[in-house]
């Protein structure tokens, strides 16, 4: 009975989670806003039917009381999020809240399965980052001076990388952060942010040829201090979001030929530079041939995403054990192999649903500074996106960057919740915008009645023949030239 519960459990959650992939796309259809909130409250259901069949699975798999309590917890947070960004900010898009709440039930299934532990400390790391993030749009709406810290954002961005290249600790090759009190921070996550800002703010102030010179040294300096710690999957993320924005603000296709040759030049560089990135690019070339020599990784990515084929083996029916660094960067392969593929290519279509919605605001928003700012945010989260499943698939050289959202990882996940609070917060002041402009149209079209209604009473009142004064009744004024006539003596 067991046996068949987790086989049919398999092809339920693929048919849920590709009706909620549907919805995701198909609302952007529809005008009608009761129709909307419809089909919102249906995507609701489907993420909480995934969230238990997943949950019922595990549980009798092992039969540990801790996963029942672990998903109730689960349940209570997902509802509070819903709620809480429903009543403070009516405004919100829904859309992306439902969407941030299905991947990461997914990520803390997965991570539920791999390892209880890391579950619990990032069910932990995500209460606290939802918290932080329901501050986040208000922060966005009333402070009207953000654009005015250019000066701010690239101190903070570069410091913050600095002590990175100083002090980091030194992981798989790469300085990626250090430890506080038990703590692992990883400042480039946070710093993507910060770096989006400000080339937004330096492109706001001014377009000058000589402005641009000194955002892109600037932005420069931020990719190199990341080389130097071998960071290269934040300083590729960095180097992309810049040559959008840049081409966005100036629409110079020089600019981006330019940007390009000299990635290129660097990447060459930096392939004879460091053992680091030439050895990637060895693994990336044939993963097989250099099994021994850091191939392992990969190869074991790909036999997991072939052995799940397009429905998986189940849930707690796969060996994620054998792929290094499951549960962060190589999260994905895990889904692939145990939810299957076309459950791993909903989680991406998911993904690009997300990035279409901040590109929808980022066309609609008025300021330059707060267009640049979604256009950014959104390229960076996209492009990670690519980087870690592109590098699992061996589609491109393996980057080292987690999954948003699905992937473990405290500072990730805390940066992309920021993220998606920044979102939020430009979507609510498009509502905003949009709300001035009818109200503005209103009120000129009211000032144009009320000049009509006041042209017609003047008009009314010219119209209406003068009745002549008393006495004055049938008397002519003489015609100029021609003498009064004497009246008659009686």
């Amino acid at each position: 009975m067991v046996n068949i519960i987790f086989e049919l459990s398999k092809y339920l959650m693929i048919i849920l989670i590709t009706m909620y992939t549907y919805l995701c796309f198909s609302i952007f259809g529809y005008q009608d806003p009761d129709r909307k909130k419809s089909m919102l409250r249906r995507q609701n259901v489907l993420m909480y039917m995934i969230h238990i069949i997943a949950f019922l699975v595990m549980y009798l798999e092992t039969e540990d009381i801790k996963l029942l309590a672990f998903y109730l917890m689960q349940v209570v947070l997902f509802g509070a999020t819903i709620l809480l960004y429903t009543i403070l900010y009516p405004k919100v898009s829904r859309l992306v809240v439902n969407n941030l709440c299905m991947l990461l039930s997914i990520g803390l299934i997965m991570l539920t399965r791999l390892n209880y532990t890391n579950a619990m400390k990032q069910f932990v790391i995500a209460a606290g980052a939802i918290a932080i993030s329901l501050a986040v749009p208000v922060i966005i709406r009333k402070f009207k001076k953000l654009a005015e810290w250019r000066k701010i954002y690239a101190i903070a961005g570069i410091v913050s990388l600095g002590i990175v290249a100083v002090v980091g600790q030194v992981s798989y090759g790469a300085k990626l952060g250090f430890t506080i009190a038990g703590i692992n921070i990883q400042p480039s996550e946070l710093v993507k942010i910060i770096f989006v800002f400000f080339v937004a703010s330096s492109f706001k102030m001014s377009l000058e040829f000589k402005n641009i010179v000194i955002t892109t040294a600037l932005a420069a300096f931020h990719v190199l201090i990341l080389v130097v710690s071998k960071d290269l999957g934040a300083a590729l993320i960095i180097f992309i979001v810049y040559l959008v924005m840049l081409y966005v603000a100036t629409r110079q296709p020089l600019y981006i030929l330019a940007g390009l040759g000299a990635g290129s030049v660097a990447s060459v560089g930096a392939y004879y530079l460091f053992n680091h990135v030439r050895t990637r690019v060895v693994v990336w070339r044939d993963p097989f041939a250099a099994y021994d020599n850091g191939g392992y990784q990969v190869a074991q990515s790909l036999f997991a995403i072939g052995t799940g084929s397009w429905f998986g083996l189940g849930l707690c029916q796969g060996e994620p054990d054998m792929i290094p660094v499951a549960d962060s960067d190589f999260i994905f392969s895990v889904i692939s192999e145990e939810m299957g593929l076309i459950f791993a290519l909903c989680i991406i279509l998911i993904c690009v649903s997300c990035y279409v919605m901040f590109l929808n605001i980022a066309m609609q928003l008025h300021s330059m500074f707060y267009k640049l700012v979604a256009l950014g945010l959104g390229t960076c989260y996209i492009f990670q996106v690519f980087l870690t499943i592109g590098g699992v698939t061996k589609f491109i050289p393996s980057t080292g960057v987690t999954l948003p959202l699905v992937s473990y990882g405290g500072s990730s996940l805390l940066s992309t919740m920021i993220m998606f609070a920044i979102i939020q917060g430009l979507y609510i002041l498009r509502e905003d915008e949009e709300e001035d402009i009818e109200r503005k149209k209103k009120e000129r079209l009211r000032a144009k009645r009320s000049g009509q209604e006041v042209k017609k009473k003047r008009r009314k009142t010219t119209d209406v023949p003068q009745r002549p004064q008393r006495g004055q009744q049938g008397r002519q004024a003489p015609e100029k030239g021609k003498a009064r006539p004497k009246q008659r003596v009686r």
